[in-house]
């Protein structure tokens, strides 16, 4: 993308405000974890860690253990991470297992529901058996299935995914992929899942999302994933060429000129959202609409599903509601079948994009 020579440096606006802890704050923080009387015996153990966590996150050691980025880098010199390059060497694997020939077709099957019948809400969520509906169908069709279910955000002990701290908005070279903001080990964002999920994202040949609608929107669970993984669309692959996380020299890279490379490009996806009032078109369009902006491809008429199941019906019996709904249960399998032709035309390369070669008058 070309772009004119600046006559003026850029700009970077800061004064949002200063939001660092004082020793004694900090530490109260750390040692809320441990609240559970059972931790008592070790106060004195834990005073300890305290005071090594406090300065961790005083002298701000992010990453603290590192090592030189080596020949593929802008700056062979820079210390990268050595948790970034890690996650960077399985999405490389990831990629070269997705483009052998060798390979099955791999199909990621996203279940966004929180709901989790081992914790809270005591009971499974429809989506979970609507996914399970699409899983066995791709199955059927000997498509090897990656199932993702997001409600291990809310039953499993230590999974989480961390806010999108939105460098992309700074400028797009700032936003590198895989994501680097995370692990912060100085203000304890740590154990990041993205770290995990990258990878199964580039592995796949085609993506299925089967989501509920919660409050007009998608689930959280849902929402953090499709945060951080603003960094495929565009990402910059080398943390070196911006010093880390440096504003200034991201805006002059990205005024440069920026290719805005698309890193899930090419794969299928199909999605199916259910709801039981209101919002199902809403999300809809809005999950076809971001796959679609990251360059993945729809399968057909088929690949944006949206329903209304159990309308304005009582939540108790809505598992019911799905029971009897058997044309619901055989659109689903119809979007995964369809996903799954898609995927095979793409990797015989018999599909072709009827945009293929057309010049973009709006790049980013």
């Amino acid at each position: 993308m070309a772009r004119t020579k600046r006559s003026k440096p850029v700009r970077v606006v800061t004064g949002q405000g200063d939001f660092t802890l004082d020793e004694r704050e900090m530490k109260r923080r750390f040692l809320e974890r441990f609240y559970d009387p059972a931790f008592a015996p070790t106060s004195k153990e834990l005073g300890r860690i305290a005071e090594l966590a406090w300065q961790a996150y005083d002298e701000y050691r992010k990453s603290p253990r590192g090592r030189r980025a080596g020949a593929a880098f802008a700056d062979p010199e820079f210390e990268l991470p050595l948790e970034w390059l890690e996650t960077r060497k399985q999405i490389h694997a990831a990629e070269r297992r997705r483009k052998s020939k060798r390979s099955r077709s791999r199909v990621l099957v996203v279940c966004a529901s929180p709901r989790n019948d081992q914790t809270c809400p005591g009971e499974m969520s429809k989506t979970f058996r609507l996914a399970s509906i699409a899983r066995d169908a791709l199955k059927r069709r000997r498509i090897e299935v990656d199932f993702l279910d997001l409600s291990a955000l809310t039953a499993e002990y230590g999974r989480s995914i961390l806010p999108c701290k939105a460098c992309v908005s700074t400028a797009q070279p700032l936003c590198h992929w895989p994501c680097s903001c995370y692990p912060n080990h100085a203000l304890g964002q740590t154990n990041d899942w993205m770290n995990e999920l990258y990878p199964r994202w580039v592995a796949a040949h085609g993506v299925l999302i089967v989501t509920p609608v919660n409050w007009y929107q998608a689930p959280s669970v849902l929402k953090l994933m499709m945060d951080l993984l603003v960094c495929a669309d565009g990402g910059n692959p080398d943390p070196t060429a911006t010093g880390g996380k440096d504003p200034e020299r991201a805006k002059e890279l990205e005024l440069a000129g920026w290719s805005y490379p698309k890193h899930l490009a090419g794969r299928a996806f199909s999605v199916v959202v259910h709801g039981d009032a209101a919002g199902v078109e809403t999300l809809r369009r809005i999950l076809v609409d971001w796959l679609t902006d990251l360059e993945l491809v729809p399968a057909g008429p088929h690949a944006g599903l949206g329903r209304y199941l159990g309308y304005y019906e009582p939540y108790a019996t809505s598992h019911d509601d799905l029971d009897r709904d058997v044309a619901l249960q055989s659109e689903v399998k119809n979007a995964a079948l369809a996903l799954a032709e898609t995927v095979k035309q793409l990797r015989s390369s018999r599909y072709r994009r009827p945009d293929e070669g057309l010049d973009d008058p709006r790049k980013k």
